[in-house]
């Protein structure tokens, strides 16, 4: 079975689902995209290590990376072998010592593990050919789709950098992780328009 090498493109809230998101998962060397539906905790979870926030308290998937250290297990790499009724199937293959486990998992936490770990996540071609979209526009591939405007979008607007710092560390240390993600997004918007 040919496995595939993705790389995670980014994270997008679901227009079809409410309280869901889309993580985007993208082959490595080619121009298909394979769209995964996730809950919101593991949203904020995978956003969280992307951008190299850090919790105030362990999440679960820091939690297991601290079991895993402690016992000396290695995460190997991650595969997506099975796509069933819309639903994806993984497995996080793990290493202690000569033995190799592997164990069961939904995509979005062993993306959330593999993170972290800075191991490989591989897809079959089936999966892939099955449902992937494919990006021939390499502007269109590196667009993110943009959540709605909200309230809180516009009241970040008038506060500045200084205030936007202490409330993005205010929102991490009260794990409002969707949060503090929109206001880094706004520094860094102001700060590339310096």
């Amino acid at each position: 079975m040919k496995k595939i090498k993705i790389k995670v493109a980014g994270l997008s809230y679901s227009q079809t689902r409410s309280g869901a998101y889309a993580l985007i998962l993208e082959e490595k060397n080619g121009h298909r995209r394979l769209p995964v539906i996730i809950g919101t905790a593991e949203a904020q979870s995978i956003a969280i290590q992307l951008e190299n926030l850090k919790p105030y308290r362990p999440l679960t998937h820091d939690l297991f990376v601290s079991m895993a250290n402690s016992f000396h297990i290695e995460v190997i790499e991650v595969n997506i072998i099975k796509l069933e009724e819309g639903i994806f199937y993984s497995e996080i293959v793990c290493k202690k010592e000569h033995a190799v486990i592997k164990i069961d998992s939904r995509t979005s936490d062993a993306v959330a593990i593999a993170l972290r770990f800075n191991a490989p996540v591989y897809v079959t071609e089936e999966i892939m050919n099955k449902a992937a979209m494919t990006f021939d526009d390499e502007t269109q591939t590196n667009k993110p789709e943009q959540e709605p405007q909200t309230t809180e979008n516009n009241q970040l607007k008038n506060l500045s950098i200084k205030e936007l710092e202490k409330k993005m560390k205010e929102a991490v240390k009260n794990e409002e992780y969707e949060l503090a993600s929109i206001i880094r997004d706004e520094i860094k918007k102001r700060k590339e328009n310096k």
